[in-house]
């Protein structure tokens, strides 16, 4: 009698959408988790393309002019793309398509309007939600010193707005960022299974 056949069965790929609004540290909760994770080969953390200039701080991003994101944009190459506070930010089909076709959890930062698209676009999609209580919120975007005060006034009334409810996970960055990443790490590691 021939041996029984052993099939490995291979794990649906999960698209994990990362959204907070300004001042919560997504960036730098994204950036600890990649560290911290680096070498989990279940994981993949999306790149986004900005039309914002190089060097300009922050996440580690494609600068993109907006003509070259408008042509990336009509010939299919973004996944998900979207506007906010004057800038066209994007995620490239090569940054997610192979990684959940390969079984992988992909790590996108995006903005919650893209959550109902991403869903009718991919099988597995998740939201983590990085958050933190208001006045922080104020304080840390006042301290980056990118926006006047009505632009924070504005990010603010988004923030409110969010509805913890409709994610699968949320971080509260109110602390330490090793234990708002801490937090960030262990819904990863659920998701990847690890």
């Amino acid at each position: 009698m021939a041996a029984p056949m052993i099939f490995e069965v291979q794990r649906p790929g999960i698209l994990l959408l990362v959204v907070g609004p300004s001042g919560a540290g997504k960036d730098t909760v994204i950036d600890g988790a990649r560290r911290a994770l680096a070498r989990e080969e279940r994981l993949a953390f999306a790149r986004r393309s900005i039309t914002r200039r190089a060097g300009a701080g922050g996440e580690d991003f494609e600068a993109l002019s907006e003509r070259e994101f408008a042509a990336a944009d009509v010939s299919g190459e973004f996944a998900l793309c979207w506007r906010a506070h004057e800038l066209s930010y994007g995620i490239r089909r090569s940054a997610i398509d192979p990684a959940v076709a390969d079984g992988k959890v992909v790590v996108a930062n995006v903005s919650r309007g893209i959550i109902e698209p991403a869903r009718r676009a991919y099988p597995c999609v998740k939201v983590a939600l990085v958050t933190a209580p208001p006045e922080l919120l104020a304080a840390r975007l006042s301290a980056r010193g990118r926006e006047n005060v009505a632009d924070i006034c504005r990010r603010l009334s988004r923030a409110g707005a969010m509805d913890a409810g409709d994610c699968d996970f949320t971080v509260v960055n109110d602390r330490t960022i090793g234990e708002a990443v801490d937090a960030f790490v262990a819904c990863l590691r659920e998701l990847a299974g690890t």
